[in-house]
């Protein structure tokens, strides 16, 4: 069983920086692809960034490379996304994702879904 529970959103200045973590209460994470999503009010919901079972190979959308880095913990059943310089345009509410293939979560489609952390950044 997979259940995803993102933290650490919050109210942040713009130039700022947060950590948010999704933890994985199953005992598959270590096979899970993992990625990050967000979604601003009357937008769609985008993709931000995936990482594979190992730690490699990280992807970004163009939007937030050289500023959000992701990473993850097999041991701890803990990613991580974390975001400096943040933006204005970042303000969403943030989810993670998890699926066993890549590609289903670079699309968007994930099997698994955490609940989200609102991510707001002021002028």
């Amino acid at each position: 069983q997979v259940r995803l529970v993102e933290s650490g959103g919050g109210l942040v200045q713009a130039g700022g920086s947060l950590r948010l973590s999704c933890a994985n209460s199953g005992r598959t994470f270590r096979t899970l692809y993992m990625g990050w999503f967000r979604q601003a009010p009357g937008k769609e919901r985008e993709f931000v960034a995936g990482i594979s079972w190992n730690g490699g190979s990280p992807y970004y959308a163009n939007s937030v490379k050289g500023r959000f880095s992701i990473s993850r913990d097999n041991a701890e059943n803990t990613a991580y996304l974390q975001m400096n310089s943040l933006r204005p345009e970042d303000t969403a509410v943030y989810y993670c994702g998890a699926d066993f293939a890549s590609a289903r979560v670079i699309d968007k489609k994930p099997a698994f879904w955490g609940q989200g952390t609102q991510v707001t950044v002021s002028e």
